[in-house]
């Protein structure tokens, strides 16, 4: 079933007119008819199962009809990435949906690859992932800001992962290990930019009592690789995968 992010409230019988791209998503390329289901969610009221109305050639409007899953509480899972190339970013984007993040912060460092980037397209590329993996909210896509004012901004003893590629860190185990007894709660995961931290970003890093270190393993990753490795290794340690 075709699932849509919209931001209208969802409730049994509320007419929602969708995007202009949406509409033309569903009636020239999926080329759905008058009745046909479509599953709607958007992030704070569950998932509902909507008809399809035709109106014209080009319009069209979606009724709720049946609630189909009640809206979950949302991820407290933050990625902190330092802002890399195009390319990279938006791959890293999609999967980190996928991996059930609940915000992406892109942060400025000293060996920053890239100066700016498109978050509106990068806020689209969460919106299409979440849609297709069923999750129920949409990520939010933060600003790049500089990486001290993005660590600032975190709730209060936030423990932060900062995934090092110098090899005195210690592997991922003991710090995942020491977050397992903790159920709830937020937390984050740092990524450097391509060129890694520069050694003074490194020493105001682990000066700071909430962050923690932790190696990836001896091969050299990109940073969407360290990424998504991160994050998995997370969610199999602390996360949503783990059954109750």
């Amino acid at each position: 079933m075709i699932r849509l992010f919209v931001e209208a409230e969802l409730k049994l019988g509320v007419e929602i007119t969708p995007s202009a791209e949406q509409g033309h998503y569903l009636a020239s390329v999926m080329r759905l008819g008058n009745g046909d289901e479509i599953a709607l969610f958007n992030g704070r009221d569950g998932e509902w199962l909507a008809h399809l109305h035709l109106i014209g050639k080009k319009g069209c409007r979606l009724t709720c009809q049946t609630k189909l899953r009640d809206q979950p509480a949302a991820s407290e899972l933050v990625l902190i990435q330092a802002l890399v190339k195009r390319k990279p970013l938006e791959t890293l984007i999609e999967k980190a949906v996928e991996l059930g993040v609940g915000t992406v912060s892109l942060a400025l460092t000293r060996r920053t690859n890239a100066d700016h980037t498109n978050v509106s397209r990068l806020q689209a590329i969460a919106i299409e992932a979440s849609e297709q993996c069923e999750r129920l909210d949409c990520p939010e896509i933060v600003a790049p800001e500089p990486l001290d004012r993005v660590l600032a901004k975190l709730p209060d003893a936030t423990p932060v992962l900062f995934c090092d590629e110098q090899w005195q860190a210690p592997a991922i185990r003991a710090p995942l290990q020491s977050l397992e007894g903790i159920a709830t709660g937020p937390a984050a995961i740092l990524i450097g930019p391509e060129g890694g931290f520069t050694p003074e970003e490194r020493d105001q890093l682990l000066a700071r009592t909430q962050v923690t270190p932790l190696w990836l393993g001896p091969r050299i990753l990109r940073a969407d690789t360290a990424a998504i490795a991160a994050l998995t290794l997370y969610q199999a340690a602390r996360g949503d995968w783990r059954r109750s």
